[in-house]
């Protein structure tokens, strides 16, 4: 809420026919800020360069999984079978080709068998199944030039992804005639994690110096475009350094980094935007630099407060989820803000102190430097919204709910190799092994069975749960201890050594084939079908494999989504009445929010999943993975009411000082629109960046994002919810008196 000094210092109208505005006073922290400008920025760089050097490793200590949630029944399926069962459950599948030839020619044989060799006496790897050893069909392609070795490589993330490193340093590439391909979720993930690593360093690239044109625009001058710019670097480096230090505690998606990055510049240059702009504001009113600052931190810096507390409450929502895919971004986006608040209201506060007048240094040629504004463009769209609510707020609510129509058909999968572009190695491999290979279960469900004995009613007992299974519709064939079945009927005795393949002690397993995609939702019920197949005598048995892993997933995330909701709704309905004290905001603003998320969320179906602009951006169509709604909805709400903040706070200004409603929104968009446009630019720039990846996931994030900011920059803001305000006149500002009451007490004040 803004006090009475400073309506003072903005509106009064003896000081502004003066030309000068009452000094409000300077709070503690800016007395501190000003008593030490050069010591904190001198710390801070220090500080920085430290954060920047140890977060410049950050991704050598992230993972690329996190989408399974701990304990469920997939989770605990593969458990028990890479535990009893490694050859069952491969994830690292090389490829032996050559290209023109035959796997049976003597070159080919030689070196087949010795990566076969090779990755038999590594420690924590299990071969399962190599054609060099047991030259079976399903391991030789359809063209008899390519062989497959399927081994499991054991141990968590970190250490499955450095032994398949090891060895693929050792034993990919050509060999003469003959190339060596790896491939499998071990591979996809390492691939994934290169590719990732590049592509932060190739958007950053893109996104510093797009800043900084679009600074120098904005500013006009050398000097106060490169303010904003160095606190986003700071931000970028502070957010690494943070991500690396939550590494070493918890698990943290190397996803994270990007959207951090990103968000890191885009939240530091919008805030810096806005207290510097600010800042020119008052310092044309105050002619003691001193005041004017005091001032700027009164205002600007409170909305920057406001903004990032609204951000870091929505981010914060992950946290509710079981996922660390998710979860990590709630740690980036805590680290993220934090940064930028400090950078935002100590650093640059001290930067301005020591640069003062100088701020309009080194002016661009041509480029002059407005003194005043009078109501502007975006003034004026405020004016014609305020005559025209109706007319103008229809095709915007149109033009939003058909681009929300594609989500109706979308459909849900979880991330695998066709994040990756197709020349990724790892994708070649799986692209291969689906084309030209028989099925090698790569894929399957997979039924784990404990505390099954080893008696003759036992084994009678996985026949008959086999026999069950092979009924249920889309399963092809059914492979256990007790033989082969399809459609209820056994299809080929136990072969031998099958009892040893699928039996351990009291533990079985068996092998569930079918021709449905398993990350998929047809997948996914397959899985669900399966599971509710009765077992024989209860025994308990756990479905495993990709359709039960989104099965599971999906379960986790609808389970636990209605929390999320409410915590994200909650909170920024309490911040925004604690803003506003008003009621009638915070509601429009949530509404508002919807209404734009439902936007993206379909424009993100039209383009990833029904493949459109695939040519252009070059990723592959697949089912949006379950994990990035839900990221991008708590990601966008918060950028969201961010802006919904900057546009409000002007108002409030207006509204607390006494103007009329339509004075109020005209000034205030006057003043916000300019800086929310200029913000939303630079933001666009830093998520559009994301689009130079390779990892579709990350184009996703970096287009829904920026689309997001979009819309509600040029629509929402500046029609929408200058039309709600319209239609409600002076209901915008109500509240119950004990609410009220409530408000003038606690409020957020400066």
């Amino acid at each position: 809420m803004v006090d009475g000094t400073e309506k003072t210092a903005d509106l009064r109208p003896a000081a502004t026919k003066a030309g000068l505005a009452a000094a409000p006073p300077v709070n503690r922290l800016l007395r501190l800020t000003l008593a030490w400008p050069k010591t904190i920025l001198l710390m801070t760089l220090l500080l920085a360069a430290g954060m920047g050097v140890f977060g410049a490793g950050a991704l050598s200590e992230l993972k690329t999984g996190g989408y399974d949630a701990p304990g469920a029944e997939s989770v605990r399926g593969q458990e028990i079978l890479a535990e009893r069962f490694p050859h069952a459950n491969p994830n690292l599948v090389v490829l032996v080709a050559n290209p023109g030839g035959s796997v049976a020619d003597p070159d080919v044989t030689e070196i087949g068998r010795e990566v076969t060799h090779r990755l038999a006496v590594t420690p924590d790897v299990t071969v399962g199944s190599s054609y060099w050893d047991t030259p079976i069909a399903e391991l030789r392609s359809d063209g008899g030039e390519a062989g497959l070795i399927l081994a499991r490589v054991g141990g968590g993330e970190d250490e499955v992804a450095d032994v398949t490193k090891r060895l693929h340093d050792e034993l990919a590439g050509w060999r003469g005639p003959v190339r060596v391909q790896f491939g499998g979720l071990a591979q996809v993930e390492n691939d994934v994690n290169t590719q990732a690593a590049a592509d932060l360093v190739k958007a950053e690239s893109v996104a510093i110096p797009l800043t900084l044109v679009l600074l120098l625009f904005v500013f006009g001058t050398v000097v106060a475009a490169g303010v904003p710019l160095l606190i986003g670097l700071m931000a970028i480096a502070g957010t690494l350094g943070v991500l690396r230090a939550m590494a070493s505690v918890v698990d943290v998606s190397v996803f994270s980094v990007n959207l951090a990055a990103a968000l890191g510049l885009g939240l530091a240059v919008d805030y810096s935007l806005l207290f510097v702009s600010r800042y020119r504001e008052e310092r044309r009113r105050h002619p003691d630099a001193t005041f004017a600052l005091a001032a700027t931190m009164r205002t600007a810096g409170r909305t920057i407060v406001f903004s990032a507390l609204t951000v870091a409450v929505a981010l914060c929502s992950l946290l509710v989820f079981q996922q660390y895919f998710l979860r990590s971004f709630a740690y980036a986006g805590v680290g993220v803000v934090g940064v930028t608040v400090v950078g935002a209201t100590i650093v640059l506060p001290a930067l301005l102190a020591i640069v003062g007048d100088r701020i309009d240094s080194f002016a661009l040629p041509g480029r002059r430097i407005r003194r005043d504004r009078a109501a502007g463009f975006w003034g004026g769209v405020a004016g014609l919204v305020l005559r025209r609510p109706v007319l103008t707020a229809t095709p915007v609510v149109a033009l939003l709910l058909v681009l929300a129509a594609p989500f109706l058909h979308v459909q849900f999968g979880i991330a695998d190799e066709r994040v990756l572009p197709r020349s990724a190695e790892s994708r070649e491999v799986t692209d291969r092994v689906r084309d030209d290979f028989g099925s090698t279960g790569n894929g399957s469900l997979a039924v784990v069975g404990e505390q099954w004995g080893d008696t003759l009613d036992a084994k009678q007992a996985v026949a008959e749960y086999g026999q069950r299974v092979s009924l249920v519709p889309g399963v092809t064939r059914v492979d256990s201890a007790a033989g082969s079945f399809a459609h209820g009927v056994l299809m080929q005795p136990p072969m031998p050594g099958g009892e040893q393949q699928f039996r351990s002690g009291e533990v079985i397993w068996l092998s569930v084939l079918s021709g449905v995609e398993p990350y998929s939702s047809e997948g996914a019920q397959l899985a669900r079908d399966v599971r509710a197949v009765p077992v024989p005598k209860d025994r308990r048995v756990f479905v495993t494999g990709q359709g039960a892993q989104l099965a599971d997933v999906t379960k986790s995330i609808a389970d636990r989504l209605p929390y999320a909701l409410a915590l994200i709704a909650l909170s920024t309905f309490v911040l925004l009445f604690m803003m506003t004290g008003s009621l009638l905001l915070p509601l429009n603003a949530l509404v508002l929010n919807l209404l734009g998320l439902g936007a993206v969320f379909g424009a993100m179906v039209w383009v990833f999943q029904d493949g459109h602009l695939s040519g252009l951006l070059g990723f592959t169509p697949a089912p949006l993975a379950v994990v990035i709604p839900v990221l991008l909805f708590c990601a966008i709400f918060g950028i969201s009411t961010d802006y919904q903040v900057f546009v409000l706070a002007r108002i409030k200004e207006q509204h607390d000082a006494g103007a009329d409603l339509n004075g109020a929104v005209v000034h205030g968009l006057s003043r916000s629109g300019p800086v929310i446009t200029a913000a939303a630019a630079i933001l666009c720039v830093s998520f559009l960046a994301m689009l130079a990846s390779r990892v579709s996931l990350i184009q996703l994030l970096g287009l829904g994002a920026s689309l997001a900011v979009l819309l509600d920059a040029f629509l929402i803001r500046p029609v929408l919810v200058t039309a709600l305000m319209r239609l409600s006149g002076r209901w915008s500002w109500w509240a119950p008196r004990p609410l009220r009451a409530l408000h003038n007490r606690f409020a957020l004040r400066e």
